[in-house]
């Protein structure tokens, strides 16, 4: 099931980048244990069988899609050069790939002028806008919902930022109310609007979180690591689209292109509406910045050394499959939001299984039926054992159990919170297989023991 096909690919293509080199001196590069080399890599082959299927449409659990070939062999093809894009000296065509694939981004959400770069992932770009917001409003707080990713409140430890949670309403997105009245206090610096929460894939309304920016002049940080490249989606739905409209007017946006954007581990990216924050980031480093007039991507990131390999991934997938709507790459992203249409349809009009809300983007909660919210916790992690049995794999959330208000078959509540099953139908095969997941969920209902599933009353 690996593609192994486009290796012949990749080698086509590292005889050309040798050709380039061809008027150097010939040496032998020394490789230490190249005697042992297939030993060892045929031991980590056998090694990284211990892994779920990520690549595999039956894995749908965790926020992990396979990388495009073409961001494999990209990659792959610039290890051997192996440029570094902290400064242009290290790494002068990977930079300037960099530029150009940070700004085909940046035009996803209608910027032309921004400040913007690479970055080791979600986190470390998060960590950078929330820098530059505690710069730009020193000593006020930092707010979020409370089912923003959890990195935000240890990032602003480390940046010693005071940081505050936002109450979430019944769908997981950030309440509006409780932020206005949260804002009304007067000492909140920065809110951070959650486009595609990583538990649910909510998205905070970001048109009434504007309108509050309008009247108390906080930074809008818009955390998009998730969603962000559903903005080229063309089957979102009300509130939802609404948002990631008006998703450019956020003062910083983060994606993760390891996520949606068919990239390996790790990249990130941060944009800043305002190119002047690159003030911030201003130091001296004559051994570094010496071969060059030009910017150095160096200068404006946080990060020293940064592998100029993703910029090359990136630059290529996005070569291959540009950021255009109606194009392959958006239409990718609308067939995994049809699929976890698919499958919440199904749920919902199953007995067995209790939802939640229907999902925004591509990321589906639901639970098994029982009489209590502690019996569903421990019904949902056998069902998730029983699934994995047979090749499917969801993952397990502890989530509010206002989530689950609206359903006609309520549990005795005695937990505030419920251990309920989650799927990410992020890849595009996911909608061809809805059924056969269901069947094998069906299936693992039945074999956990959930009252009266359909398999048992057939017996």
């Amino acid at each position: 099931m690996l593609d192994r096909d486009t290796l012949r690919i990749l080698e086509e293509a590292a005889k050309r980048l040798d050709a380039g080199f061809a008027s150097l001196p010939g040496f032998r590069a020394e490789l230490p244990g190249r005697e042992r080399l297939m030993e060892v890599l045929a031991e980590v082959a056998e090694r990284l069988q211990d892994n779920y299927p990520y690549f595999h449409p039956l894995y749908a659990g965790q926020m992990l899609k396979p990388p495009h070939p073409v961001a494999r062999l990209a990659y792959a093809l610039a290890m051997w050069v192996n440029p570094n894009n902290h400064a242009l000296d290290g790494g002068r065509a990977s930079s300037a790939m960099e530029k150009e694939a940070v700004a085909q981004i940046a035009a996803m959400f209608g910027r032309k002028d921004f400040l913007g770069h690479l970055c080791s992932g979600g986190t470390m770009a998060n960590l950078e806008a929330l820098w530059v917001a505690g710069q730009v409003h020193p000593g006020k707080k930092i707010v979020a919902s409370e089912q923003a990713h959890y990195t935000h409140g240890r990032i602003c430890g480390v940046l010693k930022e005071e940081f505050e949670a936002i109450p979430c309403d019944p769908r997981g997105r950030m309440d509006v109310a409780a932020l206005a009245s949260r804002l009304a206090r007067g000492d909140v610096g920065t809110v951070v609007a959650t486009m595609g929460t990583t538990a649910t894939g909510s998205v905070d309304p970001l048109p009434e979180i504007l309108a509050l920016r309008e009247r108390h002049g906080f930074r809008l940080h818009a955390d998009a690591a998730y969603g962000g490249y559903f903005v080229l989606a063309d089957n979102l739905e009300g509130p939802a689209r609404q948002a990631f409209a008006r998703l450019g007017e956020a003062d910083s946006i983060v994606i993760d292109p390891h996520k949606h954007g068919l990239q390996p581990y790790g990249c990130g990216c941060v944009l800043f509406r305002d190119p002047a924050v690159g003030r911030f980031y201003k130091h001296d480093s004559p051994y570094t910045y010496f071969s060059s007039t030009e910017l150095h991507l160096g200068e404006i990131s946080l990060e020293c050394s940064r592998p100029g390999a993703s910029a090359v991934a990136l630059w290529a997938t996005q070569e291959l499959l540009p950021l255009t709507k109606g194009g392959e790459f958006a239409k990718s992203l609308s067939l995994g939001r049809r699929a976890a249409l698919a499958l919440y349809e199904k749920l919902k009009t199953e007995a067995y299984f209790i939802t939640a809300f229907a999902p925004e983007l591509d990321i589906l909660i639901f639970a098994p039926r029982a009489e209590s919210v502690s019996q569903a916790s421990a019904l949902s992690r056998k069902i998730f054992d029983a699934a994995a049995q047979r090749g499917l794999h969801f993952a397990v959330a502890d989530l509010p159990v206002k989530f689950f208000e609206n359903s006609n078959k309520p549990w005795k509540r005695d937990r505030e919170s419920v251990t309920c099953l989650r799927s990410v139908l992020m890849k595009p095969e996911h909608l061809d297989w809805v059924d056969r997941i269901w069947e094998l969920l069906r299936t693992a209902a039945r074999e956990a023991g959930v009252p009266g599933s359909a398999a048992e009353s057939a017996i």
